[in-house]
């Protein structure tokens, strides 16, 4: 990429907001938060709807190195969340991020293969959470897009990969019931993951991009089964 390539994307306003401190979004890291803007879906349950339908953001990826510059032995890691934050070429970013001497873990839903699988390649990502929204034949119906296969390959990257990830999955029990949770499970143990399983409860917000209200089907725990860890959230 060229100077000017380079110069271009580092003072573009990609960053639609940062959470300047976290302790819980990366385990055992006190971390930030760079909030992309947009993405390539539109989960019903997503509740960062500002985030998805942003056009542009308030920083630059100038102004968020800026930032990390002032916190050096405050915090210790960065988290790229969003919107999709994979959508944009973040290789040279993270270079950045890293030369600053900060851990970096990416929030994703999967679906830009070539773009994560670079940076893991380049060994820019030190933990990745992985999104597994719906099974592949409510995929379509939940994410509103058709990005299935290019998750799926994420998902058997990581797996094959040395990067430590996790998978963890939103759940609205009008959405997903207790079938489809243990399609997923059996999908991962097929695909020989073995690390622990997050679901994450749906929590009533009137900004969800489906307008979701409070499920008004109940979720089954017990019928869940799995060969490794499921923890709740």
């Amino acid at each position: 990429m060229s100077t000017e390539s380079v110069n271009s994307l580092k003072s573009s306003k990609y960053i639609y907001d940062i959470t300047k401190f976290t302790h819980l979004d990366y385990p055992n890291h006190l971390s930030c938060i760079f909030w992309l803007s947009g993405c390539n879906m539109r989960c019903d349950f997503c509740y960062n709807k500002d985030i998805v339908f942003a056009k542009e953001g308030r920083y630059s990826f100038k102004d968020a190195l800026d930032f990390l510059s002032t916190r050096k032995n405050l915090l210790d890691a960065v988290v790229l969340s969003g919107g999709e934050a994979s959508s944009y070429e973040l290789r040279e970013f993270c270079r950045e991020i890293k030369e600053l001497g900060f851990f970096i873990k990416l929030d994703t839903n999967g679906t830009n293969y070539l773009h994560i699988k670079e940076l893991m390649e380049l060994g820019l990502l030190d933990y990745v959470a992985l999104d597994y929204k719906a099974p592949e034949y409510k995929f379509t119906q939940i994410t509103h897009s058709n990005r299935y296969d290019a998750f799926s390959k994420t998902l058997n990257l990581l797996i094959s990969s040395d990067t430590p990830f996790e998978v963890r999955t939103t759940l609205h029990a009008d959405l997903l019931n207790s079938d489809d949770i243990n399609f997923i499970l059996s999908d991962l143990q097929e695909r020989g993951y073995n690390q622990t399983y997050y679901i994450q409860e749906f929590v009533e917000t009137q900004n969800s991009i489906g307008s979701l209200q409070k499920p008004s089907n109940s979720f089954d725990k017990s019928q869940l089964s799995s060969t490794f860890p499921i923890v709740w959230r």
